[in-house]
């Protein structure tokens, strides 16, 4: 067991340099070409901002992806969870009821997704292909297929920057959520259990650990996160909106992956994670104040992220 768990953390050690000096080079760059704008402080607040949401959820599937699994349902799970509070919002629930309800529901479609590759021996990314279905649908007809408008309450707060300082509260949300997840994964048993499940699943089995429960913890911990991001996104949007979140799966899958995690499981940490979401926001912001078209943007992130697998590739070989 000693080996699987220290095999886990010496990625963790070596796994934040290059995305973090590939981060600091390309907004060092973005600064130089563009001063004026992308280098202004108010600039930064607003980057961290809309990092949030991706950042939050990044940190549920970077121990998703070091178990070995993969999780498509994460922008449905986000929609739901906004559909689910301002439907509860609207009628009659007080905030923290409302709150709690749509973070339980992503919860437990969460444990159903690690019920499904465990019990039902299904490949994760089918499992979770089939659930971003479907909960988009039940999404979709819990919402009568429209935003539901409903009065927020005052969680509009959790990004709206206050009077006295640049950063919102939910940026401090998301950072502390980061420290626990770190803390969580590297320096408890359970975090060790994960690594190890992701590195070698059967050797794992034959160590003792508790294979099955663990990944059913992982995916309900994932859900759960993803319904924290969903409370985010419920306070920018200020609607519950069914149809948000599109393709925000792949946002943050690309996020742990460009942090340095690897998709065949047992790498990756929750700093890279987030530098990588901030990376993909600190490349689209730059690229929107030189007046690069959108398409160009796109291409862009997709070569980092293949970039980043080829990285990964390399590494791995390298290793052996």
């Amino acid at each position: 067991m000693s080996g699987l768990s220290l095999g886990g953390f010496r990625p963790w050690r070596r796994a934040w340099f290059a995305p973090l000096v590939t981060l600091l080079a390309v907004y060092a760059l973005f600064v130089f070409l563009a001063p004026e704008t992308f280098g202004r402080a108010v600039n930064l607040a607003t980057m961290l901002r809309q990092t949030t949401v991706v950042a939050i959820a990044a940190v549920g599937m970077t121990f998703i992806i070091i178990q070995g699994g993969i999780d498509l349902s994460v922008g449905s799970m986000v929609a739901l969870t906004t559909v689910v509070v301002a439907w509860k919002l609207k009628h009659g629930a007080s905030v923290p009821v409302a709150l709690l309800l749509g973070i339980a529901v992503v919860t437990a479609c969460g444990a159903l997704n690690g019920l499904g590759t465990t019990a039902l021996r299904i490949t994760p990314f089918i499992v979770t292909l089939g659930s971003m279905t479907i909960l988009r649908g039940a999404a979709k007809g819990l919402a009568n297929e429209q935003k539901i408008d409903a009065d927020i309450r005052g969680l509009e707060a959790l990004v709206t920057p206050p009077e006295s300082g640049l950063l919102p509260p939910g940026v401090y949300v998301a950072l502390g959520i980061a420290l626990a997840g770190a803390a969580l994964l590297h320096f408890t048993r359970f975090g060790r259990h994960v690594f190890a499940v992701g590195s070698n699943e059967a050797t794992a089995r034959l160590c003792g650990v508790p294979v099955e429960r663990t990944k059913i913890l992982v995916y309900a911990l994932g859900g759960a996160l993803a319904g924290v991001a969903g409370l985010m996104e419920l306070a920018t949007l200020t609607v519950g909106d069914p149809t948000d979140s599109e393709g925000l799966e792949l946002q943050v899958i690309a996020a742990v992956v460009v942090g340095g995690a690897s998709l065949s499981g047992g790498e990756g940490s929750i700093g890279g994670a987030l530098v990588g979401a901030f990376l993909m926001t600190v490349i689209k912001t730059g690229c929107t104040h030189l007046g690069i078209p959108n398409w160009v943007q796109h291409m862009l992130t997709g070569a980092i992220i293949l970039t980043a697998a080829a990285l990964d590739r390399f590494r791995r070989r390298s290793s052996r």
